[in-house]
């Protein structure tokens, strides 16, 4: 779905929760399954989160935020 021309300026940001389990599935597997590395020329980032103690949230949205700044500055907006 990414590699559609018409989201060709998304930014994705995933965010692999419940890092803190024994047995959670790790950033590389998750990237791997997702394929995240064939999105070549796309703004994309996986992060390690643990929603119950907040790890790894602050992180991600901060990637997030500024590639959409970056936009908005861009557009004047």
């Amino acid at each position: 779905m990414l590699a559609e021309d018409e989201l060709r300026d998304a930014v994705l940001l995933v965010l692999a929760n419940k890092q803190d389990l024994p047995k959670a599935t790790d950033v590389a597997e998750i990237t791997d399954k997702l394929g995240l590395h064939s999105l070549r020329h796309r703004n994309w980032c996986i992060q390690a989160t643990c929603a119950t103690s907040g790890d790894g949230l602050y992180e991600g949205l901060a990637w997030l935020s500024n590639p959409l700044q970056s936009k908005r500055v861009s557009k004047g907006i």
